[in-house]
């Protein structure tokens, strides 16, 4: 992996691994704050029952190794550390809910801290045997001494493990299977969540990367390949392709679902630790508070103070970039003429005099050699990659289009409605329909229509 490439996959993890760190409004005194770290909790085995979370996770990929190829594994989590306020006295020491110090307030709260563990293999050695390391991390104790007080910060021993596994596929195109599996073996239990965090792994995600070879898309496999990426078992993480557009020496292996090469948006200047929501929105909400509430955020955690600091210093311009953001913007044309022939003249399509012309209920678009518009009866058949993961469930159904639509960006849209739908006439009056690109769609022939229609009334 070159630098750039693992600065690039490095950028999205730090998304994944403060997600739910600390949560709008930022106090913590918030009901949010006191139920944090959604994504990626691992505890120890003792802790699994009276959790609900769980102890391990496993990741499978498909990878093709040249010889003498190294992987590298790097486990990356954060790991919580309490922080207690003193006060200082005659008598000592005694711990408050919060402590002045000038100009700066610090609460009681419980931070984290950056782990991360790396594991190199020879390729070829992981799949003679599986190849196991373990690690502990000790605990720590910090104190810092402040005017009229001090800070004492405490984090918890942890105890785990990283195996890597490798198996060869079977038939002429060669490729390995890979596993990793990575275990929290932290000894203990507790009766609840709270008390199983401090010796968690926290947010915890894999980066993979492959000295000399590359690892195939789950998503998008390569037709040799999709049977065995579809045998493939992924427990509380899904890997996906990271690093610059088109590479596959990299993988991010990560709590949530995403797409091949995710990035980050260059207008999300700062982090919000809240990557499911959207940066305007989080900003012009912090905005709102009030300087009672502010204070409360600013001792909450520095990483809360500078991020009030710098939305409170954020100039105009870098707020307006968060208001929409067009990525391209190209001159889209009225498409040609039914006789063949091009139009007289290319307009874009929001020409005020072209918008005559734009009727979805008058358009149509081809598939598969026939031109279907509103009224005309069509198969479901979903793709696999880059559409809502439910529509797989409307595979093989009937519908009736509505209505064709043709977005800025020059592709069409065909509105449906499922025939088998007892809602699909209410949902027609309000204007609300299913919505799939064309070679998605399959037209129905007149003896396709019959059969189904036999179908129905057989069932």
């Amino acid at each position: 992996m070159t630098q750039v490439e693992w600065q690039d996959a490095i950028a999205v993890a730090d998304a994944v691994l403060y997600e739910g760190y600390l949560l709008y409004p930022y106090r913590a005194s918030s009901d949010k704050n006191r139920m944090r770290w959604q994504f990626g909790v691992l505890v120890p085995p003792g802790a699994q029952e009276t959790t609900g979370e769980h102890s391990g996770t496993r990741t499978e990929c498909l990878c093709e190794p040249r010889p003498g190829a190294t992987l590298h594994v790097r486990l990356r989590f954060l790991h919580q550390r309490s922080r207690t306020a003193q006060a200082a006295s005659a008598a000592g020491f005694s711990e408050v809910p919060s402590l002045i110090v000038g100009d700066r307030e610090y609460t009681t709260w419980n931070e984290a801290i950056e782990r991360h563990v790396d594991l190199s293999v020879a390729a070829a050695d992981a799949l003679e045997n599986p190849i196991e390391q373990r690690f502990q991390i000790a605990a720590e104790t910090e104190v810092e001494t402040l005017d009229g007080g001090r800070l004492v910060r405490r984090s918890e021993p942890l105890e785990g493990r990283i195996t890597v596994s490798a198996f060869a596929l079977d038939g002429p195109f060669g490729g390995v299977r890979l596993r990793v599996d990575v275990d929290n073996l932290t000894p203990g239990s507790t009766s609840n969540r709270a008390d199983a965090l401090p010796r968690a792994f926290l947010g915890a995600h894999l980066l993979l990367a492959l000295s000399d070879g590359a690892f195939l898309s789950l998503t998008e496999p390569p037709e040799w390949a999709r049977v065995a990426t579809s045998e493939l078992v992924n427990e509380r993480t899904w890997p996906v392709l990271v690093g610059s557009a088109q590479s596959r020496n990299s993988m991010l292996s990560a709590p949530i679902i995403l797409y091949d090469y995710p990035s980050i948006a260059p207008e999300s200047a700062q982090a919000l630790y809240d990557g499911t929501e959207i940066d305007e929105i989080l900003t012009l909400r912090t905005m709102t508070l009030t300087a009672e509430e502010k204070r409360q955020a600013r001792a909450t955690d520095d990483r809360a103070r500078d991020l009030l600091d710098r939305i409170d210093g954020m100039p105009p311009q870098l707020l307006d970039r968060l208001h929409g953001t067009i990525r391209y913007l190209r001159q889209l044309t009225m498409p040609a003429a039914d006789d063949g022939k091009a139009a007289d003249e290319a307009a874009p399509w929001w020409d005020p005099a072209a918008d005559a012309s734009v009727d979805p209920h008058t358009n149509s678009v081809l598939v598969d050699g026939v031109r279907i518009a509103k009224g005309c009866r069509v198969q479901v058949c979903p793709r696999r990659t880059g559409t809502d993961a439910q529509d797989m469930f409307l595979a093989g159904r009937t519908a009736t289009v509505q209505a064709v639509l043709l977005d800025v960006d020059g592709s069409h849209h065909v509105a449906v409605t499922l025939d088998d739908d007892p809602g699909a006439e209410l949902q027609t009056a309000h204007g609300r329909f299913r919505y799939f690109a064309p070679d998605e769609l399959r037209p129905l022939t007149a003896a396709d229509i019959v059969g189904a229609t036999a179908d129905r009334i057989q069932s």
